[in-house]
């Protein structure tokens, strides 16, 4: 998929840019797979804001997606279009089952309209087909990639991204995650063959603050202009220094390379390497 350049007719449009959606076959959801997803603007059940940052934007209805792939082995199906999702990056297929029922997929690189896929051990190793790690040759670029077998695909689902099937031994097989962490995961596990599509999402320019208010995401406030009652880096005279060890929340927890991840998390002992080279601590 392209990008496309703007008419510089106001200054905010100079150097916006936008996807040309070239990919997008199909421009209306299938209405049996959609439902109403409602904006709870980072609100709890009991009003508070849990998660800031969060409110308006245009109303998106919810794309319901086929994760799991795991109800249609040796099915074939072909794909009807592809779909633009406002809830994600990717791109979404709707594919159409032998025996009638449609679903939505994450659409890889490559996957056009009348193209055949299949899911399960027996199909074959080609772009858009689902399978068990145990089926898939060794060095394969792999999307939507299950941590628990039948749990359905949690990791890799981004624009352009793909992980790398490193090796097969035992009872797991490595895999090379885009961030660059090396990961054991389950062999029974299931991943999807290619590339998510979309590769030049990343190179999209908003051009302006309406464009990300459209997305629902609201203005965030830098804690160095508040002042010392609302942020714990605020106050002084002019640009001051944060005035503390480190940076910290509003809360007054650190912030900025504190480590979080609990020391004792069961699939610690499941990473092989980190995102930054270096092997997990235990």
């Amino acid at each position: 998929m392209g990008i496309k350049t703007y008419n510089p007719y106001t200054p905010s449009r100079r150097n916006m840019t936008g996807s040309d959606f070239s990919e997008i076959t199909k421009s209306t959801p299938e209405k049996s797979l959609v439902v109403r997803l409602a904006n709870k603007s980072g609100r709890n059940n009991q009003g508070k804001i849990t998660v800031r940052h969060k409110g308006g934007g245009n109303k998106a209805k919810y794309r319901i997606i086929d994760f799991k792939r795991n109800d249609k082995d040796g099915m074939a199906a072909k794909v009807i279009g592809i779909e633009y999702d406002p809830n994600r990056t990717a791109n979404i297929a709707l594919v159409c089952y032998e025996d009638g029922e449609k679903r939505y997929i994450l659409a890889p690189q490559g996957l056009t309209d009348g193209m055949k896929i299949m899911n399960g051990p027996e199909a074959e190793v080609r772009v858009g087909n689902c399978l068990p790690l145990s089926a898939i040759p060794v060095g394969s670029s792999i999307h939507n990639i299950e941590l628990h077998p039948g749990k359905g695909g949690q990791m890799v689902r981004s624009a352009g991204v793909s992980a790398q099937l490193m090796a097969k031994e035992g009872k797991y097989a490595t895999v090379k995650l885009p961030s660059g962490e090396m990961r054991m995961v389950p062999i029974e596990c299931r991943a999807t063959i290619g590339t998510i599509g979309n590769i030049d999402h990343n190179l999209i320019n908003y051009g302006k603050a309406g464009r990300i208010r459209h997305m629902g995401i609201r203005p965030t406030v830098r804690g160095s202009v508040m002042n010392p009652n609302d942020h714990p880096h605020g106050g002084g005279e002019g640009r001051a220094p944060i005035g503390r060890p480190g940076p910290s929340t509003p809360w007054g927890k650190p912030a900025l390379g504190l480590k979080t991840r609990k020391r004792k998390k069961a699939s610690n002992k499941l990473i092989v390497r980190r995102r930054n080279g270096k092997a997990l601590s235990v």
